[in-house]
C-alpha cells in the first residue's frame, strides 16, 4: 500500500481483536516512529507495550488512576477502566520524553511524540492492522508517571491500540477542504 492511500483509508475503530502485529511487524512499526519530525535530534519519545496478561495490570492501573483523578468514580466508569486494555490485543503508550533544551520548546517535543504515534498508526494501518489513538483523563496526567515508572518531565500523550477485525469497517466520510483551508489575501 502506498502512503497516500494508507493516509486516506486509515480508520479508528473502537474494538479490536487478534492478530496484532508480530515482532517483526512491530520492528517496521517503531522504526516509523522513529523518523517523525524532531527539531534538534532530540527523540523526544519513548514507548511502552502492552499486550497478553499484562493487560489485566494495565486495567488495575486504569482503575487506581480513575480513583485518583475523578470524584467519587461510579462502578460501571470503574470496570469500563478495568476492561479497557481488552479493546485491542496490543495497546502502545506513547510518552513525550522531554528533554532541558533551551533551543526546543517543550510544545515542539510534545508535537514530535505525536507525530511519533501518527507514523505508528500508519505504519499498522499499512500492515493492515487497525488502530485508535485514546487519551481522556489516563494522558496528561502526573498521577500515571508514577505507575509506569517514567520520570517527572515524561508526558503520557496517549495510548495506541492496535490490532484486527474481521467486522466490515465503514469507510471514511470525505470532509470538504475549502472547510479547513484557506489562502492568506
Amino acid at each position: 500500500m502506498n502512503a497516500l492511500k494508507t493516509i486516506l483509508n486509515r480508520k479508528s475503530i473502537p474494538l479490536m481483536s487478534d492478530p496484532k502485529p508480530t515482532s517483526k511487524e512491530l520492528k517496521q512499526i517503531y522504526r516509523a516512529a522513529l523518523r517523525a519530525p524532531d527539531h534538534g535530534a532530540l527523540k523526544p519519545w519513548k514507548f511502552i507495550e502492552v499486550s497478553g496478561d499484562d493487560r489485566k495490570k494495565l486495567g488495575k492501573i486504569f482503575v487506581s488512576i480513575t480513583k485518583k483523578s475523578k470524584k467519587n468514580p461510579s462502578n460501571q466508569l470503574l470496570d469500563k477502566m478495568k476492561n479497557a486494555p481488552f479493546r485491542a490485543p496490543l495497546i502502545i503508550i506513547v510518552v513525550a520524553d522531554i528533554k532541558k533544551d533551551k533551543r526546543i520548546p517543550v510544545i515542539e517535543q510534545l508535537l514530535s511524540a505525536g507525530a511519533a504515534a501518527q507514523n505508528i498508526m500508519l505504519a499498522a494501518s499499512s500492515l493492515g492492522y487497525y488502530s485508535i489513538w485514546r487519551t481522556g483523563h489516563l494522558a496528561f496526567n502526573s498521577d500515571i508517571n508514577k505507575e509506569f515508572k517514567l520520570k517527572k518531565s515524561d508526558v503520557v500523550i496517549g495510548y495506541l491500540y492496535i490490532g484486527s477485525s474481521n467486522k466490515k469497517i465503514p469507510t471514511t466520510k470525505t470532509d470538504i477542504i475549502s472547510n479547513y483551508v484557506k489562502k492568506l489575501n
